[in-house]
């Protein structure tokens, strides 16, 4: 006999760990930085610095979340579904508030928001088909939104060569709308793939069922 013999499954890992503490902290950090990113309509440098170093904290746990979970087995449903929102309510509130400031156009961040909140119900309905998995180039589009959205929040005007780093910022924008709405597209055309290949085999298997009937 299997020394693994008569052993149930494999316990459940709880809610209550590490990554999802750091993904809770994601969506607490959220209304932090918008409210010192707006606060006297951004003008106080000393304030847009603090909002940056808010933003980037809460950056960084978004991919550190993810590696603890998968490293320490302690993948959960809550994890799943709150990484995502967290990822988009702050990046969310970073395009409001600096379109709100006038630092990014508003139909940039109408664009973005659509794109991303748009592929987020996509992947909720093909979920009965498979899983969606992050291709490159919706983690290129990440890390692009992250440091268009990181440099525009801090107080350039009053840096050295700030119209350099500000120069710098628009074009890593730039980049990051043509890269996030061309994976939005290639999101789409793998969902229609992914369908497509789930309704043949499950008409395959209804044909081998209809078979063995017989």
């Amino acid at each position: 006999m299997s020394p693994h013999a008569g052993e149930g499954p494999a316990p459940q890992p709880t809610d209550w760990n590490l990554p999802n503490a750091l993904t809770v902290l994601r969506i607490l950090l959220v209304p932090v930085y918008g409210a010192l990113l707006l606060h006297d309509d951004g003008s106080r440098p000393w304030w847009r610095f603090a909002a940056w170093v808010v933003f980037a904290v809460a950056a960084l746990t978004d991919g550190l979340d993810g590696k603890l979970a998968r490293s320490r087995g302690q993948i959960t449903n809550f994890g799943k579904i709150a990484d995502p929102i967290a990822d988009k309510a702050l990046t969310g509130m970073a395009f409001i508030g600096l379109s709100l400031l006038g630092s990014v156009w508003w139909w940039v961040t109408v664009v973005i928001l659509v794109r991303e909140f748009g592929i987020t119900l996509l992947r909720f309905v093909v979920i009965r088909h498979g899983v969606m998995p992050a291709g490159r180039g919706g983690k290129l589009k990440t890390m692009l939104q992250t440091f268009s959205l990181g440099l525009l929040t801090l107080p350039l005007w009053v840096a050295p060569l700030g119209d350099l780093w500000e120069w710098g910022a628009y074009a890593l924008l730039a980049a990051a709308v043509v890269v996030t709405v061309a994976s939005g597209v290639d999101y789409v055309f793998k969902a229609v793939r992914l369908r497509e290949t789930s309704e043949r085999t499950r008409l395959r298997r209804a044909r081998r069922e209809g078979a063995r009937r017989e």
